[in-house]
């Protein structure tokens, strides 16, 4: 059997799946199983995909007669899975040869890590820069609070880790947000400093194409997460404390009154239930605030008068950021 499995999800992806299935077949590791989940393409992707199984016996096509959408594809590549560890990879993506081998030896040599992620390099329509989000376990519960920690298509993981924890299709696209999110309260997460995998940028990103839902489904995740620090999204100010640890710009300064009050109130549940490590939580809640009063998009008296006397974040501010906050209040 092999030890590893790899699930890529394909949609009409005739025009960049060669590049991403020669990128697997490249590895440095050998010893794994690729899973192509057709999502009924009416392109060119079947007849690639029908040249590519006669070629090699280590992959495996299951074609969809209906779109069912990634989410739902990758479930299911994960319930068809055998093995213990799990890579993905999106058909437009390309891993680097020593992918597999570096995130399975950090597995095999980490047991109490679940999720491996690494860095990986944008590369297309978009001018080329690699995205290094934070590598310990402490520094991605926090980033998780406002974006994503950890690039899908470089995720390998353990299977048993997920326990009933799904890609949810209402969060499409930020379904991986979603997972990953909520699965790094069960395991520690990891990313490898270096890039690993080239993340091509192009107009057909899915990501692109349903923006609206992307912002929609971003505020329930962050809420979801709050719920670790006892914050229910039935609390009328829940908007609020997702600005708290997200920045919002442009609110009015009633508003960032409003956030600042629900960031001392984050500041006051952590300290209790010590969920995040508290020093990275203070400097990212500092961080989140500052920023917040900066970017407001009313001053007045009131607002200065509460920033400086009751927030506790004022003196976070550099002297330039106080002295321009005084004269926008003032005028």
């Amino acid at each position: 059997m092999s030890a590893l499995t790899v699930i890529m999800p394909v949609y009409n992806g005739e025009k960049f799946l060669k590049e991403s299935i020669d990128s697997l077949l490249n590895q440095t590791f050998t010893d794994f199983t690729i899973l192509v989940l057709n999502d009924n393409s009416t392109d060119k992707t079947s007849e690639i995909l029908d040249t590519y199984i006669k070629q090699d016996s280590r992959i495996t096509v299951i074609t969809k007669t209906k779109n069912e959408g990634p989410a739902n594809l990758r479930n299911e590549g994960i319930e068809r899975a055998t093995t213990e560890f799990i890579a993905l990879l999106d058909a437009d993506d390309i891993a680097l040869p020593s992918r597999f081998e570096k995130q399975l030896d950090f597995l095999k040599n980490h047991s109490e890590v679940g999720v491996c992620g690494t860095w990986f390099t944008f590369f297309g329509d978009k001018k080329e820069k690699t995205v290094k989000h934070e590598v310990s376990h402490d520094a991605l519960k926090v980033q998780f609070l406002h974006s994503c920690g950890i690039g899908n298509p470089t995720v390998m993981f353990r299977k048993s880790v997920l326990n009933g924890l799904r890609f949810e299709h209402q969060y499409v696209p930020a379904e991986d947000y979603g997972l990953w999110s909520q699965l790094i309260f069960r395991t520690q997460f990891h990313n490898i400093p270096e890039s690993l995998l080239k993340y091509r940028w192009h107009d057909a990103n899915i990501s692109q194409t349903k923006e609206a839902n992307l912002r929609k489904s971003e505020i329930l995740i962050k809420t979801k997460q709050l719920e670790q620090l006892r914050i229910q999204a039935s609390n009328p100010d829940i908007l609020f404390y997702v600005y708290a640890v997200s920045l919002q710009r442009d609110q009015a300064s009633e508003h960032v009154i409003k956030t600042i009050k629900a960031a001392k109130d984050l500041l006051e549940h952590n300290k209790n239930l010590q969920i995040y490590n508290i020093a990275l939580f203070e400097n990212h809640i500092k961080r989140t605030i500052v920023r917040t009063i900066r970017n407001a998009g009313s001053y007045d008296k009131t607002f200065y008068k509460f920033v400086k006397h009751d927030s506790g974040f004022f003196n976070a501010l550099k002297p330039m950021d106080k002295l321009t906050f005084y004269f926008k209040c003032l005028f």
